[in-house]
């Protein structure tokens, strides 16, 4: 009885032991199913949260990051103000704008008059050329020790890239060309092009048009303040009453342009920004200068001058600064090679004439001068200081 009761008490034991074994193989598994119970909960809580600051706070990510500020330094580093990014010219004139987007975004005109920066005006130096510029090596005296003060654009006959070292103040001045033909729209097309790229520069506030056969006749102090104290613009806009004038006028263009609004003018021009932005953003007159004058009307002799006459006349000095000599006769004016290059010669141009300027008498009426063979370029070197103070 007594061994009985005793394997009795045995099995009790050895049960309980089983049911303990078995309690001690369940236990891991609940807890991990607790711990994973728990887990997606805080995981649900966590994406509410998430999509509520999201949605009303605008936060796009809440899990704190540790930031560290990257060492690797950008090659192009930006404007510190949006000021800056907007009023900055472009470090490269080869933008990939045509021609509809390049006269938009040029015409964009601030409302306020007083500029919110240290703005020093510039002259924009205007380049239309065929191709090279045989007479560079002048211009980059006359350039020499005034940066800040000037800007260059050159409008060339593609397929011609110029190949100016990077020392040259003409270097990567090139804007995107298109072919131009003598008396045609593309001329005036050209003219607008390089006034639309000037423009981009808010700090440009004077805009003169030159070819690849034009010299300066002064220094360029002398220049950029007879330039900045004028209170007219230099386009020549006179009624030319013969059948080169008033005889290539075509009624279909009234009443938008009359007769007597008709006018005529030198091709090579200055112009404030004001008038500028007027020829770039045109698309009245433009229209009717295209159609109704070809040759024998050659329309960069008459679109700028009589648009500007019919809507900015009390701002044209009507004249140009640019002197040619159109004495031998025939369609272009005389071309002056090595031959020509003395002192007399240009003594006869800058002191020879006499003009208006700020509506009083001046004897200092032509800044430039054209047209100059690249044969006359070593002459004008060796003699620039004597005759033109640079």
């Amino acid at each position: 009885m007594q061994s009985r009761l005793m394997a009795m008490e045995e099995g009790k034991d050895s049960a309980a032991a089983a049911n303990r074994a078995n309690q001690y193989r369940v236990w891991p598994t609940l807890r991990l199913l607790q711990f994973l119970l728990v887990f997606l909960g805080l995981g649900i809580v966590f994406s509410i949260v998430s999509m509520y600051m999201t949605r009303y706070f605008g936060v796009q990510n809440v899990v704190p990051v540790a930031v560290t500020q990257s060492k690797v330094l950008p090659c192009f580093q930006e404007p510190k103000s949006s000021l800056e990014r907007w009023i900055r010219p472009p470090s490269n004139l080869l933008h990939k704008m045509n021609d509809s987007q390049l006269f938009w975004r040029a015409s964009f005109v601030p409302q306020i008059k007083e500029y919110p920066y240290k703005r020093v005006p510039k002259v924009a130096f205007m380049f239309l050329s065929r191709g090279p510029l045989p007479l560079s090596p002048l211009w980059e005296r006359f350039f020499k020790g005034h940066e800040g003060l000037y800007s260059i654009y050159i409008h060339s006959l593609p397929p011609y890239e110029p190949d100016f070292p990077p020392s040259s103040v003409f270097y990567r001045r090139q804007i995107p060309s298109q072919v131009a033909e003598w008396g045609m729209m593309s001329m005036c097309d050209a003219e607008r092009r390089l006034l639309a790229n000037a423009l981009l520069d808010f700090s440009n506030e004077w805009f003169v048009l030159l070819s690849e056969a034009c010299i300066p006749l002064h220094n360029f102090s002398i220049i950029y303040h007879y330039l900045s104290r004028s209170r007219f613009s230099f386009m020549g806009a006179f009624d030319d009453l013969s059948p080169f004038g008033r005889g290539r006028y075509n009624d279909q263009m009234a009443p938008l342009v009359n007769l007597t609004n008709w006018r005529k003018g030198s091709q090579w021009f200055e112009v404030n920004r004001k008038l500028a932005v007027d020829i770039v953003k045109d698309n009245l007159f433009y229209p009717k200068f295209e159609q109704f004058c070809r040759p024998a009307c050659y329309v960069d002799e008459h679109y700028f001058p009589t648009m500007l006459t019919i809507q900015s006349p009390h701002l044209l000095a009507n004249r140009s600064i640019t002197w040619v000599d159109w004495s031998r006769g025939g369609a272009h004016p005389a071309t002056f090679g090595k031959v020509d290059i003395n002192e007399e010669f240009f003594k006869r141009i800058i002191e020879g004439e006499t003009c208006i300027y700020n509506k009083q008498l001046s004897s200092l009426c032509s800044l430039f001068a054209r047209k100059f063979a690249p044969s006359a370029l070593d002459p004008l070197l060796e003699n620039a200081s004597k005759y033109f103070g640079y």
